[in-house]
């Protein structure tokens, strides 16, 4: 079954943006209940801050490189063919996060543990902040237009 490159890079920057904003909305989802746990403390406010920071250099530095890699490599396929927008390994190690956040997420929240909340949700803004800052190459590479 082949695809043409730009369907590829498309399906590529949908996984990277689906799971950017995935990402926050979990990430606020955690900090929310965390406020409604303890609405006095400055954390959450904070880790919106931190996960920011950490999520924009990592977004510059790491995810970036990683998107004009894969667009590079799309670009160099022969035959295209349409489970290739990403190599095998990296779908291997999305569903390994995918269930390695989603276990942390909860049991941060069954335990209703205030500062497990406050880390997981960092963790998520981070990687959502990343992912949303380094898509802008999908762009400035005008993958859509080949």
């Amino acid at each position: 079954m082949t695809a043409s490159i730009r369907t590829l890079n498309i399906l590529a920057a949908f996984v990277w943006y689906v799971g950017g904003v995935v990402l926050l909305v979990k990430g606020s989802s955690l900090l929310a209940e965390a406020y409604s746990l303890q609405p006095e403390q400055y954390w959450p406010w904070l880790a919106v801050a931190v996960g920011s920071i950490i999520g924009s250099v990592k977004g510059k530095f790491i995810f970036r490189k990683s998107c004009l890699k894969n667009l590079a490599r799309i670009d160099a396929l022969n035959q295209p063919k349409l489970w290739q927008f990403f190599k095998p390994w990296f779908f291997l190690v999305l569903a390994t996060m995918i269930a390695f956040g989603a276990t942390m997420a909860r049991m941060a929240h069954t335990q209703h543990n205030y500062y497990f909340l406050i880390g997981v949700a960092i963790v998520d803004i981070d990687i959502g902040i990343a992912l949303l800052w380094s898509s802008y190459i999908f762009w400035r590479e005008k993958a859509f237009s080949k």
